[in-house]
């Protein structure tokens, strides 16, 4: 078994790493997002038909699509043929833009957040804040080099953003 200077094995690390979880918001933020960006090309998608193919709720999207309208991910029309489309190319959204808009930092743990601490009182000796800063930025360059053209196309490798 491999063990760092602070005694932390590689395998509690990917068993810690395996137990995070994306919240409902995050996951069906991203469903909404690649159902418009796969069916906008015809023109707007309504929320309604986003939760009938994605078998989300149409009153849940509500929530989630309005802070993306507002960071400018989406646009929206009204009207019978109304619905929303994407407000910049599916290249120039990644999954990160996403993910922040509706989940908020993408940090692993409180103690990275700008106003963050971690319950012990002393974080700036914390012995694992290091392990969880690496972990958090790999998270995050991963989620900012896959973009929903990447998602489409069925590429999520960095060099195919």
């Amino acid at each position: 078994m491999i063990t760092n200077a602070e005694g932390i094995t590689r395998k509690y690390i990917k068993e810690m790493v395996i137990s995070m979880k994306i919240s409902t918001r995050g996951r069906y933020g991203l469903k909404a997002m690649v159902d418009i960006a796969a069916n906008c090309k015809d023109g707007c998608v309504s929320l309604k038909t986003i939760a009938e193919r994605n078998n989300l709720s149409e009153s849940y999207l509500e929530q989630l699509i309005a802070p993306l309208k507002k960071a400018g991910l989406v646009k929206s029309t009204r009207g019978a043929n109304g619905g929303y489309i994407l407000a910049k190319s599916a290249k120039d959204i990644s999954v990160g833009d996403i993910l922040r808009v509706v989940e908020g930092p993408l940090e692993l743990v409180e103690c990275l957040s700008e106003n963050g601490t971690c319950g012990t009182g002393d974080c700036g000796s914390c012995i694992t804040k290091d392990v969880w800063a690496k972990l958090s930025d790999s998270v995050t360059e991963a989620a900012d080099n896959m973009s929903l053209y990447s998602i489409l196309n069925g590429d999520c490798s960095e060099e195919n953003k």
